[in-house]
């Protein structure tokens, strides 16, 4: 009875008086009526598959956008234009396959972006902290690579005549699209810098190095971590000044210097800025390198719009770059701070980056065809991260909930975190947060239940969205290693051919029929 006096009470005091915020439109059933009735009927349009064979593949992983993310980042995407928010549709709203996939590793019911790549790049599970091994692999033990490695998609997509692209607002060596191309223990191994001497000594590799070498000539490749391609104390190109951007490598190798040599006769160029990358003519380009950061790019929240590309413009120009190749493609894209922001409990930063993926999404599917393009988004884990407090329609994304609590009577932000740096005590009693401006673009921590300096992940099922050939294929709720076996499936690379082969060699059967009959007719009435 008191909760429910502090929330009639502190609604008033919101300002509604008692008036639904909401549309007029919405007080008819007519509206809701039809409404329905117009999705039923594009759903039903959904009965007549596309069992096309996929010539493109992208794959757009949202790094820690967990469902609750995904809710969240569709309010503010309408808020930011001037609407109320829940009624919106993000681009990853609109497409017609959702499923649900179980994001656990091997050894970890909570799970980390290593083994969670490896799940849906290379279709095994395997154990947190490592990448592109088996679950025979023991993290940090480098013994227990050689022999253990598995490999991924992008792999497959290559041998298979394809061009493939990694894109990422991380370091291009950081979890997520190391998994990609590299075979290692330990996920912190960026460079050689990063590695114990024991492991260099038995002959493990850095993360840096497997970029250039373990699959030749990528496409495609763009993202920060521009440090652990240079020698220990180099100064960086961008900022010479800062010793914590110099580079780490202890080999005294320069990788992009190497790669440069490597690629020159092959229309390859190496960018560091975003003027240089949009300066490029992507039909006289092949092969780019892009390395924007010496660490991870900025939020995009935080990004200088002069110097820094945003998650869409790489995007663009890779697809440009890619979709040259009369065979397809393969394109990872991942939104890599989504998860970055939750882990600092800085819920406008993660929303901000996932509403810029979603864009990142819509631009990529203008620039492809449904028909011959398989588009997958999906997240490889979920954070801490909710909201609730009974909000009213339209009510901020990051504002308060509209009541006070009824232990404390102290209000709280409608955000909240299970655990992270958001706990905060003030003379013994929880903060009020009354006061603090919400609106302001730097506003960072939501609160949170228990104090922790790091937020950490979350262990539900995260959501599968999927478009363009075979997308039907991913339904209900599957391991998250099922992932890259159905768009290998929907491409014909891999181990999964023969469907292909034999709808080819039929299809070409039943084209070639009607010929046949006609000859046959000649032949009759010559005879």
């Amino acid at each position: 009875m008191k909760v429910t006096i502090l929330l009639i009470c502190s609604c008033l005091a919101w300002g509604g008086l008692g008036k639904p915020q909401f549309p007029d439109q919405e007080k008819d059933p007519l509206f809701w009526n039809t409404w329905a009735q117009r999705t039923l009927k594009n759903a039903i349009t959904l009965q007549k598959l596309n069992q096309n064979t996929a010539k493109n593949l992208i794959l757009f992983l949202g790094d820690g956008m967990g469902i609750p993310t995904v809710t969240a980042a569709r309010i503010l995407k309408g808020q930011l234009s001037r609407q109320s928010g829940e009624e919106t549709q993000l681009e990853m709203d609109k497409f017609p396959f959702v499923a649900l996939s179980k994001t656990y590793n091997t050894n970890a019911q909570v799970a980390d972006s290593a083994g969670t790549a490896t799940a849906y790049l290379c279709g095994v599970k395997a154990n947190e902290g490592t990448v592109g091994v088996s679950a025979a692999a023991v993290r940090s033990q480098c013994n227990t690579t050689q022999g253990n490695e598995v490999t991924s998609i992008l792999r497959w997509a290559k041998e298979a005549g394809k061009s493939v692209g990694i894109v990422t607002t991380t370091r291009v060596n950081h979890a997520t699209p190391s998994a990609a191309y590299a075979h290692c223990v330990d996920r912190d191994w960026y460079s050689d810098g990063e590695m114990p001497a024991e492991a260099v000594q038995a002959g493990c590799k850095d993360i840096a190095r497997q970029l250039f070498e373990n699959i030749p000539d990528i496409d495609v490749i763009m993202g920060g971590g521009r440090k652990y391609m240079f020698p220990k104390n180099q100064s960086d190109v961008e900022y010479p000044g800062e010793k914590k951007h110099f580079g780490t490598r202890i080999d005294r190798r320069n990788l992009v210097e190497e790669w440069n040599n490597r690629m020159k006769n092959k229309n390859a160029h190496y960018v560091w800025n975003k003027k240089e990358l949009l300066s490029l003519n992507p039909n006289s380009v092949d092969y780019l390198l892009g390395l924007f950061e010496p660490g991870d790019l900025p939020y995009d929240l935080e990004r200088n719009n002069e110097t820094d590309p945003s998650l869409t413009e790489m995007v663009e120009v890779a697809i440009k770059i890619l979709k040259k190749n009369p065979s397809g493609f393969y394109l990872l894209v991942e939104g890599g701070r989504i998860d970055h922001g939750h882990h600092e409990g800085k819920a406008k930063q993660a929303l901000h980056e996932a509403v810029e993926m979603d864009r990142a999404i819509g631009h990529a599917g203008l620039m492809t065809s449904i028909y011959d393009t398989m588009t997958v988004v999906t997240a490889d884990h979920s954070h801490m991260f909710n909201f609730g407090g009974y909000t009213p329609r339209g009510n901020t994304i990051f504002g308060l909930a509209p009541m006070l609590s009824d232990v404390d009577q102290k209000p709280f932000t409608a955000i909240l975190y299970g655990n992270g740096p958001g706990f905060k005590v003030v003379n013994g009693l929880r903060e009020n947060v009354s006061t603090l401006d919400y609106e302001n673009t730097t506003w960072s921590l939501a609160q949170s239940a228990v104090p922790l300096s790091m937020e950490t992940h979350g262990g539900e099922d995260v959501a599968v969205f999927a478009k363009g050939p075979m997308a039907h294929l991913l339904h209900g709720v599957h391991e998250q290693n099922y992932i890259p076996h159905v768009m290998a499936y929907a491409a014909c690379i891999g181990q999964n051919r023969d469907h292909c082969m034999s709808s080819s060699g039929a299809s070409s059967l039943s084209a070639a029929l009607p010929s046949l009959t006609a000859l046959l007719t000649l032949i009759r009435l010559l005879c």
